[in-house]
């Protein structure tokens, strides 16, 4: 008897001790995507103050060419775009947010460079830009050595900023944070030009008179696109995958024509700006 009843307790205890394995066992952490499928939302970083690339409207709306297209990428993944939260950005803060969790996704005219990369994953491109340089049209900057004595207005974080300290060290950077502050100062005579992406500033000039876009190209062509927290392949994969199949039915040709034809008009032809599917050809 007292045999049987020391078996019946030991074996309590060896499920006992089976039953606080188990219980003590972590939890299989979910991915990005399944969590975004789990919350059913996606935070996008994008831009507040750069239209016609990323704005907010008068009526307090997010609009744009990166609106446009992080609106679809949330409703081919959720199955309706109003489930996705803005998160706007400044240029030097895109990779504190990913790098923090603070976003799942970057929509801010993200320029691909060896550095960033080094930081987080880009997708595969979904615009083409180079550096252009405005100035105020009595004093027209063409070339770069026509900066030397002057100063270059820049935005931090930005690959003008990185360009000009790199290969031009010796012309004078006025750094700020926001769009709206580097342009206002242009147009108050705080600096003599300013250099940020062409696409931006071709846009610039159309809305604002006596200035011009003196320098068009500048440096080498890059690629805009979106980006990712480091080492999150599957949501990296899930964007490469989306933007080849919007490239099937020349989506970001119809986001040019919604967002940026009603800037550019015929200045701009739509093939030095777009990539469709992701592919550079």
């Amino acid at each position: 008897m007292k045999k049987n009843k020391l078996i019946s307790l030991a074996f309590i205890l060896i499920l006992m001790a089976g039953l606080f394995v188990a219980c003590s066992q972590p939890e299989e952490e979910l991915s990005s995507l399944e969590k975004i499928k789990e919350n059913d939302v996606i935070r996008i970083g994008v831009f507040g103050d750069k239209p016609p690339f990323g704005y907010i409207d008068e009526n307090g709306e997010n609009q744009g060419y990166d609106i446009y297209l992080a609106k679809r990428i949330t409703k081919d993944l959720l199955g309706d775009e109003s489930k996705v939260e803005f998160v706007v950005t400044e240029a030097a803060n895109r990779v504190e947010y990913l790098q923090s969790g603070k976003v799942d996704l970057i929509l801010a005219n993200f320029t691909v460079t060896p550095e960033r990369k080094e930081a987080v994953d880009f997708a595969n491109p979904y615009m083409k830009v180079s550096l252009g340089i405005v100035s105020p049209d009595g004093s027209v900057i063409t070339d770069v050595e026509q900066l030397e004595g002057k100063k270059l207005i820049v935005n931090k974080g930005t690959t003008a900023e990185m360009y000009f300290t790199q290969n031009h060290p010796d012309i004078e950077l006025i750094k700020y944070d926001q769009n709206t502050e580097a342009f206002n100062a242009l147009k108050d005579g705080r600096g003599d030009a300013l250099a940020h992406d062409n696409t931006l500033v071709f846009a610039w000039v159309v809305e604002n008179e006596g200035f011009t876009t003196g320098i068009t190209e500048l440096g080498n062509q890059d690629y805009i696109a979106p980006a990712v927290q480091k080492g999150d392949t599957e949501l990296l994969n899930w964007v490469n995958d989306e933007l080849k199949k919007l490239g099937e039915e020349n989506f970001m040709h119809k986001n040019y024509e919604a967002t940026l034809k009603p800037v550019y008009g015929d200045t701009v032809d739509p093939e030095s700006v777009v990539v469709e599917g992701g592919i550079v050809e």
